[in-house]
């Protein structure tokens, strides 16, 4: 598999403990933010038909958003052109999607596609519901 992503340290038991500082906030959703530069003439949709086929199929993930970055210049997004969040239950059912053999599979292609990658693991902190 592609050094880029290395899902062998997302552990099972990652929810155990996952950040001390919110050890006395109720376990809530877990974001996964994956934000990305494709290698030059990737069909990005083709990819995403790919993505959108592996998520229907994982009860794990709660919700899965992407987009392509249109207003921020390059200077600010160091070329970063494409974000994806998934949203999950738990951190747990993170580690079980990221090492569910479908996703291992399609993590392949992936990264062969990639640039550059940045990702960030979460438990987010709601400021402001949606209405």
């Amino acid at each position: 598999m592609n050094e880029l992503l290395n899902f062998d340290s997302l552990n099972p038991d990652l929810g155990k403990n996952y950040c001390s500082c919110l050890s006395d906030r109720p376990m809530g959703d877990f974001k996964h933010l994956v934000l990305v530069k494709f290698k030059d003439g990737v069909v990005v949709e083709k990819l995403m038909e790919g993505m959108q086929n592996l998520v229907a199929e994982m009860d794990t993930v709660k919700s899965f958003e992407w987009g392509q970055n249109v207003l921020s210049e390059d200077m600010v997004t160091r070329g970063f052109t494409h974000m994806f969040l998934l949203t999950f239950r738990s951190p747990n059912d993170l580690a079980t999607y990221a090492n569910h053999p479908s996703h291992l599979e399609y993590a392949e292609k992936f990264t062969a596609a990639i640039d550059k990658v940045l990702l960030f693991d979460f438990p987010p902190i709601l400021v402001k519901p949606s209405a």
